[in-house]
């Protein structure tokens, strides 16, 4: 089942712009000429090699999609892929129902008059996979990494963040979004039958109530810290501190047994305790009504969906138009049944040798890596021989799942688009769930086959590498080796390394969180990073807003010596192939082009909107920053472009970052 597909953002010699100094700012030589052409489409907020890519899966997984719903006699995943994707794609039957089908919800939450009627229904919501205030969900225990249990984790907050709810902002720009948001939620309270005078007061106490999370919360650079995501207790310790919602009763709502879990922010949940019985069920209600609404408003009529994207994307992030109803649709199935279609995906899509080529550049990365890790001047034997055990215990994932899940008693059907994402909502829910006090399963995967990107899981110290993303401009079989380890083989090293961040450096060999450093060391890495933090708080992204260097620092610890790993294995393969990285292809050498795919695989335009909330809580720089802020600390990018002391795109002395 083959189509066109939209084209790849590879690397071509005829974007870069020449009238550009590449030794001021290689993401202006490689991209400025290419941005310029690519604005960001109407229906998104931003636009790159990663967004083109994603173009290409969903492609690929529309044809699917439309196959398994025109094929009324099928069985298995294909029927469940199909009967969601064809009843979300039945506008008609999706606009005349209405409200209908959270009406049950609204009544649910109308019918409160306790605290303790408030705590049964948020015991209720989640264990039909819905549920508010906070989040819950089985993940490796950070003391015992080979056992799941449940974490509890703040949340219940409609803004991108706590600052949107207690700052002005700049400009007055968070102020503006209070205001649009509290005219938001009047305005769809009333589509849902509230009347005016009445939809007006709870938005107000809505804005309230949340604000009042958001007081208690912790910023997104202070969740970066994993003590701050990690308070085991025990379930005894737990119902004391929280008296007026007993975790008991939660998680035997939920279908859990368990001694204990993680509570993980103490205060934002004695907050929440405390808010239970001094907020009045009122105001509770209202925050339930419009999360119930707005929760399900994308699977609901057109007035309603259209409301939520109204503020939620075009205010919110300067999106102008919503995307076409089967991408929005197919969305909702890699949310609801993602690996199914994956499973789906990859027998069309995956050839078996992009595994073994990726099979192989993981070996060499891996060997480059420990090749770096013995020669560190700046740590410890001690040190040393721990973060050699860490990487003799990376395990790689390639492609997709060796284990494909079972979805055998997720029922669905053709009739209702919200009763289909409910069942599985609550099915995904329950499976999760079942995880909790079981040994970890690490055949399991956190990312479809059709997703472009790959990350690094501390708790199983493994790197993944999903399907969709091992394309150009991060990889091609037929591509020469400087533009797949410029491009897939930085990646690579960016995941290898994240085991050795500020994050992953906290947990050991086995994933648990474990000091294994030495303090000496420890201050030695600290005053390296901090270096790092301050090369990105001096980026000014836009309207005099800077790149927080502290909130990315992560992925800028992984950049830097991704990149640098990747480098050195990409010196061995030509090595081993008898070149020297000096031979020309299209009037550049090696070496250069292998820096060019970096560039291009960081080349994205971002609405100033987007760019804006980015900047405040996404853990990664924007991706001009990203090109240029590696190469500029490494001596090999000055070599391959003959770059000299004062080009912006050269750090020498205490400016110049050296860690891994």
């Amino acid at each position: 089942m083959k189509s066109e597909l939209p084209p790849l953002a590879a690397f071509n010699v005829n974007d870069l712009d020449t009238s550009k100094k590449v030794c001021n700012n290689l993401a202006d030589f490689v991209n400025s000429k290419w941005l310029a052409a690519n604005p960001v489409p109407a229906d998104k907020t931003s636009w790159g090699s990663f967004e083109m890519l994603d173009e290409r899966a969903q492609a690929a997984s529309h044809l699917l999609a439309e196959a398994a719903a025109n094929n009324k006699a099928a069985t298995g995943i294909e029927k469940l892929v199909g009967d969601i994707y064809a009843s979300g794609m039945d506008e008609a039957k999706v606009n005349a129902a209405g409200i209908a089908p959270i009406q049950p919800q609204l009544d649910a939450v109308s019918a409160l008059k306790t605290p303790a009627d408030i705590a049964q229904y948020l015991r209720d919501e989640f264990a039909a996979g819905r549920g508010d205030v906070f989040s819950f969900a089985a993940e490796a225990d950070f003391k015992n990494s080979s056992q799941k249990i449940g974490y509890a984790f703040q949340g219940g907050l409609s803004l991108p963040e706590k600052s949107y709810y207690l700052e002005d902002g700049p400009s007055g720009k968070y102020k503006s979004i209070r205001e649009a948001f509290v005219a938001h939620i009047i305005r769809q309270l009333e589509n849902a039958g509230v009347a005016a005078d009445a939809a007006s007061q709870q938005a107000k106490d809505v804005l309230a109530f949340e604000t009042r999370l958001a007081q208690a919360s912790l910023s997104p650079i202070e969740l970066r810290d994993p003590n701050n995501q990690y308070h085991f207790v025990s379930m005894a310790d737990a119902d004391k501190a929280s008296p007026n919602f007993s975790w008991s009763e939660f998680f035997k709502a939920n279908g859990v047994s368990a001694e204990g879990f993680s509570l993980s922010q103490p205060k934002f949940f004695a907050e929440f305790n405390a808010m239970l019985t001094d907020v009045p069920v009122a105001q509770w209600q209202a925050y339930l009504r419009i999360r119930a609404i707005d929760e399900a408003a994308p699977f609901l009529s057109d007035k309603l969906n259209d409301e939520r994207f109204d503020f939620y994307a075009r205010t919110l992030r300067g999106q102008k138009e919503q995307k076409p109803r089967w991408k929005r649709v197919l969305n909702t199935v890699e949310g609801s049944a993602g690996e199914a279609l994956g499973q789906m995906y990859v027998k069309e899509n995956f050839p078996a040798e992009s595994k073994a080529q990726m099979e192989t550049l993981v070996k060499n990365l891996s060997q480059a890596l420990k090749t770096r890790i013995e020669n560190l001047e700046w740590m410890s034997a001690e040190t040393k021989k721990k973060a050699m055990e860490k990487w003799a215990s990376f395990t790689p994932k390639i492609g997709y799942p060796d284990k494909w899940r079972n979805w055998d008693g997720l029922v669905t059907s053709r009739d209702s688009y919200l009763s289909n994402i409910m069942a599985a909502a609550k099915f995904n829910h329950a499976f999760d769930m079942a995880k909790i006090g079981k040994p970890v399963d690490r055949s399991e995967w956190q990312m479809t086959p059709q997703t472009v990107n790959a990350y690094y899981n501390p708790l199983m110290n493994e790197i993944v590498f999903p399907a969709a993303i091992l394309q150009p401009p991060f990889f091609d079989p037929k591509a020469d080796l400087a533009l797949n380890y410029g491009g897939i083989g930085a990646v690579i090293g960016h995941e290898m390394l994240h085991g050795y961040d500020d994050q992953g450096s906290q947990f050991d060999a086995k994933g648990n969180f474990n000091n294994w450093w030495t303090p000496a060391d420890m201050e030695g890495f600290k005053s390296r990073t901090a270096r790092l933090v301050k090369q990105f708080d001096d980026y000014v992204a836009i309207d005099g807003l800077h790149v927080k260097g502290e909130l990315t620092l992560g992925e800028n610890i992984a950049d830097l010596g991704g990149l640098n790993v990747s480098y050195d294995a990409y010196q061995k393969a030509l090595k081993d192939a008898g070149k020297s990285g000096d031979d020309k292809i299209d009037g550049y050498t090696e070496n250069q082009r292998f820096f060019f795919n970096w560039a291009t695989v960081w080349r994205r335009n971002f609405t100033p909107d987007e760019l804006k909330v980015r900047l405040n809580t996404d853990p990664h720089a924007p991706a001009n920053f990203r090109a240029i802020g590696a190469p500029s600390n490494m001596p090999a990018f000055a070599q391959a472009f003959g770059c000299k002391a004062g080009d912006a795109m050269v750090r020498t002395d205490d400016a110049q970052v050296v860690i891994w």
